[in-house]
């Protein structure tokens, strides 16, 4: 077990926000959702972050799920707070509320729209990390922020004594490994397309979307790469590809994984926040032939 395992985890989920149909968060789904991702061994919930759709989410309902989740996990799981916002006044306010709601750990996303230099970057993420006692993890996703992390700013990033860990969703595994090599950041694969590839080249662990339903299988995957058994590996991470398809490569990952856990009856509804809309007819299709083809502990 490693240093990040113990602050982070190593198989964490993207936890979805469950919902009412009227949009109001369904506490006995949220509940219901945490048990199942302990017990399919998650042992990282990510709380708040982009798949629990966090631009529509209040500073209060954003500390209510984390209030929450501690609360229902009972240390059985480090709980990691998504507070990133494009304004660094904010993003301070809710890192000091998620550390008071009982978050073990925060997820930093690198800011967004505003499109800040390299230096900015840094200078946001050190007030952040400067204005609680809680580890940071990083999370670098141009496809979604405008900006990537440039490498020389993640080695800086490096240097505080609280930014311990980096969310990849960027997709550059040399990048990765050369920024690994350079620093004791802990790499989490942040594309569930590539869980196999991050791990086999150094990754702590995976943060991700797919493992809201079948965490266990991700959790198989890091034991078996862990291990030094490549082959058991790439069978498991074959055996997922249709389900990671249907998630990730059709509506959205919140939306198809708010699906997913509906049909499987984990959460009430399936129901997310526009700007999302639920899926077409044809997503769903291929998110129940996929999900067909793996037993789904429920």
């Amino acid at each position: 077990m490693t240093d990040a395992d113990l602050i982070f985890g190593s198989n964490l989920v993207a936890m979805v926000t469950p919902m009412h149909p009227d949009g109001t968060i369904s506490e006995p789904g949220l509940a219901n959702l945490v048990d199942h991702l302990l017990t399919t061994g998650c042992d990282g919930i990510v709380v708040g972050g982009t798949t629990g759709e966090s631009p529509t989410l209040t500073e209060a309902e954003a500390a209510q799920l984390v209030r929450a989740v501690a609360a229902r996990s009972k240390n059985q799981a480090r709980v990691v707070a998504g507070i990133g916002t494009y304004d660094t006044a904010a993003s301070i306010h809710r890192a000091r509320e998620a550390e008071a709601a009982g978050a073990d750990a925060l997820l930093l996303v690198c800011p967004y729209y505003s499109r800040p230099t390299q230096a900015g970057v840094v200078a946001h993420c050190v007030a952040v990390a400067d204005a609680t006692e809680l580890p940071v993890m990083l999370y670098d996703v141009p496809t979604r922020t405008g900006i990537a992390m440039a490498a020389p700013t993640l080695i800086e990033l490096a240097g505080h004594p609280r930014i311990r860990a980096v969310k990849d969703a960027k997709g550059d595994l040399f990048e990765a490994m050369s920024v690994m090599a350079r620093t004791s950041l802990a790499y989490y694969c942040g594309i569930d397309e590539l869980n196999l590839p991050y791990l086999a080249c150094g990754a702590t662990g995976v943060l991700s979307v797919v493992g809201n339903v079948v965490a266990d299988r991700n959790a198989a995957l890091i034991r078996a790469v862990r291990g030094g058994d490549l082959d058991s590996a790439k069978a498991l991470q074959g055996s997922l590809i249709p389900l990671v398809d249907a998630i990730m490569r059709t509506s959205q990952g919140a939306v198809m994984a708010k699906a997913a856990l509906a049909e499987l009856g984990i959460i009430p509804h399936a129901t997310v926040r526009l700007p999302l809309l639920e899926p077409p007819p044809p997503h769903l299709q291929r998110l129940t032939d996929a999900l067909a083809t793996i037993a789904v502990p429920v």
